[in-house]
């Protein structure tokens, strides 16, 4: 099990979050195309390595947050606002 550090409640086991999907997907325009409609809808990354994901304390305060997290080893590298560039640093974070 994950342990998640949310910004505003402190650490918290993985059960009382909701995993929101990939971070930093543009929504298109109104007038884009079918195709570019159906990369932001159905087409994700699924890499082996480091991930920007969504995450949100559903159990707890309800905020929305960041988390840049390797996804073979579940390792935690990062927790930074929505809207915020992700981390450049390899090893920062909470």
């Amino acid at each position: 099990m994950l342990r998640i550090s949310c910004p505003w409640c402190g650490p918290r086991d993985e059960g009382e979050f909701a995993f929101g999907g990939e971070a930093h997907i543009e929504r298109p325009s109104p007038a884009a195309t079918d195709a570019e409609w159906t990369g932001y809808l159905f087409l994700r990354g699924n890499p082996l390595g480091v991930h920007a994901e969504r995450w949100r304390h559903a159990r707890g305060c309800g905020q929305w947050f960041n988390v840049r997290r390797h996804t073979l080893t579940h390792e935690i590298q990062a927790i930074y606002p929505m809207g915020s560039a992700p981390p450049t640093d390899e090893g920062g974070g909470r």
